[in-house]
């Protein structure tokens, strides 16, 4: 929103400068600045040192993120953290470093350049920039799954409390997290609820790394492991079937062919519980419509309305039975069998 006093030029110029606030937290968390200064505040040279930096490029680096609030600088050239760079610790309790590493690493920033291509096509840019989906890039590349699977892990350890806080899932008792990554939110949700069950379920290569994140939780003993495709099938048995951060990377016809497989799994009594962003009315609602821009460019999904989610449960076999808002991004929508 434009200052009072701000002419309107200068406000759209402060926005289309945004990228070089997104690219300064990137190297940040490269360098691991945020945890350097985890026990307090640390001048620049000496910081330098230990990221074997220029003494004199990284203070102004550390300047011009302290002029936004993720460092603050005390004088003399010191450096402290601040509640907003405190998310970029590598243990943050709700970290935001490894989306930061994802989201202005190369791999998408160069898909960003081809968002005109996706806006006049209608296509996802990332085939037009490296010649495969971005599913296939990620497999033969496995350097870049990792960074996506750590963003990915980040988000969901950034989202559970709230989740947990704004949605009573102590009421199933096996858990299907279909294309649940490596397991951190039915890790959480496990952990909750110490006579729950789960079932973890991704690509094979993906549900790979799910052992350190399970065993670190203390539920490994009660979450199998399955890996397969969710286009081909979802394991059965469970009394709620959950995707988070599924569907928006998938157009309707995917997204509904997901659905399906979930809908020839559940039982007659069981639920379908969609943790996604809902997009807000008219001239609001930033945050989803951004989104809803990565999805178009990047995999080549959508965000969606809540009419179009009724509208994308009515065509797998669902009834959309409510929306439960959190303090998060993100609501629970649940689905019952039609």
């Amino acid at each position: 929103m434009q200052p009072a006093t701000e002419p309107a030029s200068l406000t759209m110029k402060r926005m289309v400068d945004g990228y070089r606030i997104s690219q300064a937290i990137r190297v940040a968390v490269e360098l691991g600045l945020a945890d350097h200064l985890r026990d307090g505040p640390r001048d620049a040279d000496a910081l330098a040192a230990a990221t074997e930096t220029h003494p004199p490029a990284l203070y102004r680096l550390l300047r011009a993120l302290a002029s936004v609030g993720v460092f603050r600088e005390e004088g003399d050239r010191r450096f402290a953290l601040t509640p907003l760079g405190d998310c970029l610790r590598a243990d943050a309790p709700e970290p935001v470093g490894p989306w930061a590493t994802f989201v202005a690493g190369p791999y998408l920033w160069r898909v960003w350049e081809e968002l005109l291509h996706s806006v006049r096509t209608g296509e996802s840019a990332v085939p037009r920039v490296h010649g495969m989906s971005a599913w296939e890039y990620r497999v033969r590349h496995p350097e870049e799954g990792a960074i996506f699977d750590a963003a990915m892990t980040g988000n969901s350890r950034r989202l559970a409390a709230a989740l947990l806080a704004g949605y009573d899932f102590g009421r199933f008792g096996r858990v299907v997290d279909v294309g649940g990554g490596q397991g951190l939110f039915l890790a959480a949700i496990l952990a909750r609820y110490s006579t729950a069950q789960g079932v973890l379920f991704d690509q094979p290569h993906v549900v790979a790394g799910a052992g350190p994140i399970l065993r670190a939780a203390g539920v490994a003993d009660r979450c199998r492991v399955v890996g397969g495709s969710f286009f081909e099938g979802v394991p059965g048995g469970g009394d709620v079937y959950v995707l988070k951060f599924v569907l928006h990377d998938w157009a309707d016809e995917e997204a509904t062919a997901i659905l399906c497989a979930c809908r020839r799994a559940i039982e007659p009594g069981g639920t379908l519980l969609v943790v996604e962003r809902v997009v807000g009315p008219p001239n609001d609602d930033a945050d989803a419509k951004f989104s809803d821009l990565l999805m178009l460019v990047g995999p080549g999904g959508r965000e969606r309305t809540r009419a179009e989610w009724a509208a994308l449960f009515a065509a797998a076999g669902f009834l959309l039975a409510g929306v439960t808002p959190t303090a998060s991004e993100v609501s629970v929508i649940e689905g019952a069998p039609a």
